[in-house]
C-alpha cells in the first residue's frame, strides 16, 4: 500500500514510534497470526528476541511491555493509557501473559531474550518471535520446550511501519504497485511539483486526490479532524499531570506549571505571547510522550510535539483566523496535514523518518518541514514556496 496521510499520522502510544508503536504492533500481527491459525490451544511456550536497538535501550523506551501489550492482541491504535498500566500491572503480579486475547501463559519481561551487540542484516531495530507446542520428553529441543509451532522475524523502520523478514521485496513491488494505482503518483518533490503545474492545483489538492483513491473525501476529512483531536487530547492531558516523568533522571514535568504562569500573563490572548503558546504545545506532547502517553506519529513519536505546535499556530495566530468559523479552521487542519503529509511522503520514500537511521536531528528535521509546508499552504503559499 503507498505510504499516505494515515500512515504518517498514526494515533499510538509514547515513547517512541520506533521502540515502541512499532514492536507493540508486530507483537499483534504475530498474536493475529496464531489465532487465524488456530494455534492458541498448542501453545506450550513463547520466546521473544530483541536485536540491536531494541534490545540496548528498550527498557527505557518502553519497548519490553510495549511487545508484551502486542502479544495479547492490544493495536496501539486502539489502546487507551488506562489499558496499558491494568494489563501491565496485571502481568507483572501474575507473571501471566494473555497471548492473543485466549491463553494464559507464563512469561514476562524478565523471559526476553536480549541481543543489544546483535544488528540483524535488514535493520537495527529486529525482533523475533517463536511459539513453540507443549514439551513432550521424547521430541523435547534443547531447551526444553516443544516443537516450534510458528515463529516470524520483523523490523520496526520508523514511525510506527513495521517491515517482516522475507517480504521485504514483495512490500517494496506491493508498494511500487499502489503508487502506480494512484492518480496523481509522485515520488520526489520535482515530480510534485511537476504534477501541481500541469494540473494547476496546490500540494494538499494532490495529496487529497491521491487519498480519494481509496477513502471517500468525507472519510478522509473525518479522518484528518479525528487526528487533531487525538491530538489536542494529548496537549489537554499533559497539561494536566504534574509531578515527575519516567526514567532515573528525575525530570520535573515543566508543562503544567508554564501554562498556569501563561493564563496569568495572557488573559487575552496578546499576538505577542504566541512563540510562548506554540513551545509549550510542543513541550506539552513531548512530555505526554516521554510518559507513555497517547499521541501522534507526525511523522515518529519523537518529533510528535512540533506538527501540532505549528498548526496551533495556523489556527489561534494565523492572519484572518479572529474571525473563522469552526467551518474554516476545520480546513484550515484538513490542508496542512494534507500538505505535511506530502513532504512527509517524500521523506518516507527517499529518505527515512528513523531516529535509529538518521538521528533524532532527522525526525525533527522532518517533522520541522512538514509542519513548514502546511502552515505554508494555510498561508496560501505557492507549491514552491510550500
Amino acid at each position: 500500500m503507498a505510504v499516505g496521510v494515515f500512515e504518517l499520522f498514526s494515533v499510538g502510544i509514547g515513547p517512541s514510534s520506533s521502540h515502541t508503536v512499532g514492536p507493540m504492533r508486530a507483537g499483534a500481527v504475530f498474536a493475529r497470526e496464531l489465532r487465524e491459525r488456530g494455534l492458541l490451544d498448542s501453545v506450550g511456550s513463547l520466546r521473544v528476541d530483541l536485536y540491536g536497538s531494541l534490545a540496548a535501550t528498550g527498557r527505557g523506551h518502553g519497548t519490553f511491555t510495549a511487545v508484551l501489550l502486542g502479544l495479547e492482541g492490544f493495536e496501539p491504535e486502539e489502546i487507551l493509557p488506562e489499558q496499558v498500566e491494568e494489563r501491565l500491572a496485571s502481568i507483572a503480579e501474575t507473571g501471566r501473559l494473555n497471548l492473543a486475547a485466549g491463553r494464559g501463559l507464563e512469561y514476562g519481561v524478565e523471559d526476553m531474550v536480549l541481543h543489544p551487540l546483535t544488528v540483524l542484516p535488514r535493520h537495527t531495530n529486529g525482533m523475533k518471535f517463536s511459539v513453540y507446542g507443549h514439551a513432550e520428553p521424547e521430541g523435547d529441543t534443547s531447551d526444553g520446550a516443544g516443537p516450534l509451532l510458528h515463529e516470524a522475524t520483523f523490523f520496526s523502520v520508523g514511525g510506527g511501519f513495521i517491515v517482516r523478514e522475507g517480504e521485504e521485496a514483495a512490500a517494496q513491488q506491493e508498494l511500487d504497485e499502489s503508487k502506480k494505482e494512484l492518480p496523481l503518483p509522485f515520488r520526489t518533490a520535482a515530480e510534485l511539483l511537476g504534477r501541481c503545474a500541469s494540473k494547476g492545483l496546490s500540494i494538499s489538492d494532490i495529496m487529497l486526490i491521491n487519498e480519494k483513491a481509496s477513502r471517500t473525501e468525507e472519510e478522509i476529512r473525518a479522518g484528518l479532524l479525528h487526528i487533531w483531536r487525538v491530538m489536542e487530547a494529548c496537549v489537554e492531558s499533559s497539561l494536566k499531570r504534574e509531578g515527575l516523568l519516567p526514567g532515573g533522571l528525575k525530570v520535573r514535568r515543566r508543562a503544567p506549571d508554564w501554562h498556569e504562569r501563561l493564563l496569568k500573563e495572557d488573559k487575552d490572548r496578546d499576538p505577542k505571547y504566541w512563540q510562548e503558546w506554540v513551545n509549550l504545545i510542543a513541550l506539552a506532547v513531548n512530555e505526554e510522550n516521554a510518559s507513555g502517553g497517547r499521541v501522534v506519529t507526525a511523522p515518529t513519536n519523537g518529533a510528535a510535539g512540533i506538527i501540532p505546535a505549528v498548526l496551533y499556530y495556523a489556527l489561534n495566530y494565523a492572519p484572518g483566523m479572529d474571525s473563522a468559523t469552526q467551518a474554516d479552521k476545520d480546513d484550515v487542519v484538513v490542508r496542512f496535514l494534507l500538505a505535511a503529509g506530502a513532504v512527509g511522503v517524500l521523506y518516507k520514500d527517499q529518505a527515512s523518518i528513523s531516529g535509529a537511521e538518521v538521528g533524532c536531528q532527522g525526525e525533527v528535521g522532518s517533522a520541522s518541514s512538514m509542519a513548514a509546508a502546511g502552515l505554508a499552504e494555510d498561508m496560501g503559499g505557492t507549491p514552491g514556496q510550500v
